[in-house]
């Protein structure tokens, strides 16, 4: 059972930067349900996004998938026969407990959940490939040769579905929006002193980009369907699909 997060609840003489270690393992559901605005309406509609793109026989990949909250509810969503799941985080610590939750639950769709870069990741026979909030913790110069790979190795008609943590363009809305969203952390239990200490821990490995630079790397990779199908503040789930061929 998931513990309450108060990683950030004592004052810290140094704030270092943000890791996903045991410490975070054991209080992530927490962390993420009181800080990610919309998170489980986002991991209820992967589900029902994959009961309409995943295809019999083919891949999907749960690139940065932490404890596996996006595959398990892929799981539980899809019927299509013979396809899979390939989970990947390059947390130990995530990828030791993923294994756990994942085995407990005895679903057609098999999972395979692995340690690794997802950089280093060939993606083949895709019909989806989920990036649930975890574009943003790449470096910027990663983010759209990643996003071209995927394109890649997306079958036609398969999809992307990419949730980030938005930037605006207009620096005093974006400054409303940041304020509303700490003003949600504070209902859901956290102290000014916790959000303060988050936010400086994240400040250099958190980086989020604008809306419309999701879209135009979209757009290069080769996307020619692209939108917004949620949004709670400044937290966006985008779907993009590859083309199917017209024969």
């Amino acid at each position: 059972m998931s513990k309450t997060d108060t990683i950030f609840a004592e004052p810290l003489g140094q704030v270092q930067d943000f890791q996903f270690d045991d410490k975070v393992v054991e209080v992530f559901p927490d962390m993420i349900k009181r800080s990610v605005p919309g998170y489980t309406t986002i991991i209820n509609g992967i589900g029902e996004i994959a009961q309409r793109f995943v295809k019999d026989g083919s891949q999907i990949y749960d690139l940065g998938c932490s404890l596996g909250a996006a595959s398990l509810s892929i799981r539980q969503a899809v019927n299509a026969k013979s396809c899979s799941i390939i989970a990947i985080d390059n947390s130990s610590a995530m990828v030791e407990r993923c294994r756990l939750i994942q085995s407990g639950y005895n679903f057609e769709t098999s999972i395979e959940v692995i340690e690794a870069d997802i950089n280093d990741i060939e993606i083949n026979n895709a019909s989806m490939v989920i990036l649930n909030f975890t574009l943003q913790f790449l470096p910027r110069g990663q983010r759209k040769p990643l996003i071209e790979k995927i394109y890649r190795g997306l079958n036609p008609g398969g999809c992307l579905v990419l949730s980030e943590k938005l930037s605006l363009q207009h620096d005093e809305l974006d400054q409303h929006i940041i304020d509303l969203h700490h003003d949600f952390k504070k209902s859901n239990g956290y102290s000014d002193m916790e959000i303060a200490q988050k936010r400086a821990a994240l400040e250099n490995v958190l980086l989020p980009d604008s809306r419309e630079k999701h879209y135009q790397r979209f757009a290069q990779a080769g996307f020619s369907q692209f939108d917004t199908w949620f949004q709670h503040y400044n937290f966006a789930s985008f779907l993009a699909v590859k083309e199917a061929l017209v024969r």
